[in-house]
């Protein structure tokens, strides 16, 4: 089979040194790539190394191998085009359609999904210009990734790092296996929690449960391969960002119901994939709980924590905070899992909920999934034991046709 063609387009940014590792992942997992860099951008990596890394020949003028064509032929051979990192400047120069270059004239000429890193200091990213031409290629198709929040060029620290570049590869891995020019969650705002919370029983012990938070973090990769602004919730988990989601973390249940709530208050969609505790302890120990010889321990009373899926899918009343809103659960069942399934569906109003069996060796830390996706409608869907990356799209799959088509 025909290798992918994928062009790497580098502006000229701190954060091109980085682009290597993402050419890097590229060219290990067959892909063939056609690394474009801005003049600016060779200043940061020279076009000896994008060419010895590629395999292929480097060039950032449209003047350089004239009887090729190539600010033509590049971008309608390509499979994907990927900027990264994505400049101010570049995302200007793509917004208003400007071609004073190889990699300018390239995203004009591409028929193909494009996707955008950006990388830049808070200021320019937060600048209503940049905004305002993120949100012109958004609404034209292209995958525009939320920059990373952390240590910036120099001492400044803030939104506008360059994603990591495993994760932003993971995101092209996503974008080339639909094959999708026009994504399908392109100007939607999505809310996904992830994780399993935890409720304190003393400074060092708390109520948990075995949620990995994995099945949630494949459902936000493959939102923002697919287009969406996704503000990814998660709940103690310990895995790697993925690049391009606004990152909340939260603890406990209650934290978990005040992130959910104010995310989802201009969100097209929440999908809740976290594990949430349904009780928590009443009392709250300020030091270890000691183990006394010849003593019994005392006993934990428990309440009950905010049924949060509940409360914004109307809880059966039909009534939601966000009216038009589409809201997913998730139901981890350990028997009678259909009819458990189906109860809580009508007892919590949402419009689809994904259940499947789990326990000690079942779905909790596995990369793998089975499930049915019952909807409000009554349909049902069953979706066979495979990657949950297969799960996560399916579930996109059934939100995008209920989705507000007033609000895009």
């Amino acid at each position: 089979m025909e290798k992918p063609k994928v062009v790497l387009g580098v502006s000229g940014g701190i954060a091109a040194y980085k682009a290597c590792e993402l050419l890097r992942r590229l060219t290990e997992s067959g892909h063939d790539v056609r690394v474009v860099p801005t003049e600016a951008s060779l200043h940061f990596v020279g076009a000896a190394t994008w060419s010895a890394l590629s395999g292929n020949p480097v060039s950032a003028e449209v003047w350089d191998s004239v009887h090729e064509v190539p600010h033509v032929r590049i971008g309608q051979h390509a499979d994907l085009v990927v900027v990264a990192p994505a400049t101010a400047d570049m995302l200007a120069k793509a917004a208003h359609g400007l071609a004073d270059d190889l990699l300018t004239n390239t995203l004009l000429t591409a028929r193909c999904p494009v996707l955008f890193a950006p990388a830049m200091h808070t200021e320019m990213w937060e600048h209503p210009a940049t905004q305002e031409n993120v949100a012109t290629l958004r609404r034209r198709g292209a995958v525009v990734l939320e920059p990373a929040v952390g240590r910036l060029t120099g001492v400044d620290t803030g939104k506008g790092r360059f994603p990591d570049p495993a994760e932003i590869f993971e995101t092209c891995r996503r974008v080339l296996a639909r094959g999708v020019a026009a994504p399908d969650l392109s100007g939607r705002h999505v809310v996904v929690s992830a994780g399993g919370t935890r409720e304190p029983l003393d400074p060092v012990r708390f109520l948990g449960n075995r949620s990995s938070g994995k099945q949630g973090y494949a459902l936000a990769r493959t939102a923002l391969a697919r287009g969406a602004r996704v503000t990814l919730i998660e709940a103690n988990t310990g895995l790697p960002d993925p690049a391009g989601a606004d990152i909340v973390r939260v603890g406990t249940a209650v934290q978990l119901r005040e992130a959910v709530l104010k995310a989802a208050a201009d969100a097209d969609a929440v999908v809740m994939a976290a594990a949430v505790a349904d009780f928590r302890p009443e009392t709250y120990a300020t030091g270890k709980i000691k183990k006394r010889d010849g003593h019994e321990p005392e006993p934990i009373a428990l309440v009950r924590n905010p049924d949060i899926l509940a409360e914004i899918a109307g809880g059966g009343t039909g009534e939601r905070p966000r009216p038009g809103q589409v809201v997913v659960g998730f139901a981890a069942e350990t028997d009678d899992v259909l009819a458990n399934g189906r109860r809580k569906l009508r007892r919590k109003g949402c419009d689809l909920l994904v259940v499947n069996e789990v326990g000690e060796r079942k779905t909790f830390g596995s990369e793998e999934n089975e499930a049915v996706v019952l909807g409000a409608d009554g349909t049902q869907t069953p979706v066979p034991h495979g990657p949950k990356d297969t799960l996560a799209d399916l579930v996109w799959d059934l939100v995008v046709p209920r989705l507000d088509p007033s609000r895009r």
